[in-house]
């Protein structure tokens, strides 16, 4: 299946539901802080402390797979900070 058939923004709505419908009562409050890794089309995941061992899992499994990345507990899976000084723009 070619990957123009989702946006990321279908992506991750698929995704999020089935994290709410499937996965949220199981796994929290027991693996908070860890990332898992949903398959939007078979419903697969994969699961560990390091993101990109579950990519690596989740992609041998199924190379042509949508992922979704979700952190346990987290609304985002990585937060963007910027750094600013007091007097500097």
């Amino acid at each position: 299946m070619p990957y123009s058939q989702y946006t990321a923004e279908e992506i991750a709505r698929r995704g999020e539901e089935i994290y709410e419908r499937e996965f949220k009562d199981k796994l929290e409050p027991a693996h908070i802080g860890k990332f898992l890794v949903i398959d939007i089309d078979t419903g697969d995941s994969e699961m560990d402390t390091d993101e990109v061992a579950a990519f690596q899992r989740a992609m041998a499994r199924n190379p042509d797979g949508r992922r979704y990345l979700k952190r346990i507990g987290f609304s985002a899976a990585h937060h963007l900070r910027s750094r600013m000084r007091v007097g500097q723009p």
